[in-house]
């Protein structure tokens, strides 16, 4: 089994790509409109930002979650005990943003929600009527104007031969949000467990965009759409010198969306975050 490539411009791109979605969690898109230029000049100029000191000038603030993570504060997955190997930092267009990175990235988050809303309609259109009468309101209308909506710029460094024993770029997790919408990143290493266990490399042709179901999709679905386990694996022989960006946009409802008889979508996140430790 592979994940295929859809292209968007196809006559039956919608149908394969749900079904792409339905069957292992992820859907990778070719000829989207996302400027491939623009993502390009983003890895450039992000790269050179976390190469200097100046990131920490930007250092996150707990209440608002904006702003630059360190390594040594990265994340632990749910269920891991040793931290990923990445430091990262967290752009919402209210929260604060380098001048010099400004223009690019919220181009980029802006292009990236109105796919992000078009693939939502996709994702309703192609449900059983059952799983349609599930959602509370429209998908595309749960993001609508969303501040919570969360573009993380990641940065895995080149390794060092010195991490930590178990240490990978990013221990298999699953998402929180309702989709994410990911460019392929400059470098491969994703990948996605699927229904027996196995790994899949998701295809990371650059001009490729990856999107991938989280929990509030599955959790709002009634499970119809699977949030499935994904990781990203440390790199092999000369690409262990290599830097890796990634520019995984996080959708997240409005808070006050109703995503199950048990949970709001704000409910649902500060649930997770707890469990997370980030709260």
């Amino acid at each position: 089994m592979k994940l295929e490539t859809i292209d968007y411009l196809a006559p039956n791109s919608a149908e394969e790509f749900v079904k792409s979605l339905r069957e292992t969690g992820f859907g990778v898109l070719s000829n989207h409109p996302i400027d491939k230029a623009l993502v390009k000049a983003i890895y450039i100029e992000w790269q050179a930002f976390f190469n200097t000191e100046e990131k920490r000038e930007y250092l996150f603030k707990p209440e608002t979650q904006d702003g630059f993570f360190p390594a040594e504060i990265s994340e632990t997955a749910k269920g891991h005990s040793v931290k990923d190997i990445k430091e990262y930092y967290h752009v919402y267009p209210w929260g604060r943003i380098p001048d010099s990175l400004r223009e690019n990235i919220l181009a980029y988050y802006n292009k990236a929600n109105e796919l992000a809303q078009e693939l939502l309609g996709w994702i309703e259109s192609y449900a059983p009527a059952e799983v349609k009468a599930k959602f509370s309101i429209s998908l595309p209308q749960m993001i609508e104007n969303s501040q919570k909506t969360l573009l993380r710029v990641l940065h895995y460094p080149p390794m060092s031969g010195n991490e930590e024993m178990g240490a990978i770029r990013a221990a298999s997790h699953e998402d929180i949000n309702l989709i994410t919408v990911l460019p392929a990143a400059n470098e491969p290493g994703l990948q996605v467990q699927v229904k027996d266990g196995s790994w899949l490399d998701v295809p990371s042709d650059f001009g490729n965009i990856i999107i991938n179901i989280g929990d509030m999709l599955q959790e709002a679905s009634g499970g119809y759409y699977p949030s499935t386990s994904h990781r990203v694996i440390n790199p092999e022989g000369a690409d262990k010198s290599k830097s890796r960006i990634s520019l995984p946009l996080f959708l997240h409802p409005n808070p006050e969306v109703v995503l199950s008889d048990k949970y709001t979508a704000d409910s649902y996140l500060m649930e997770r975050l707890r469990e997370l430790g980030v709260i």
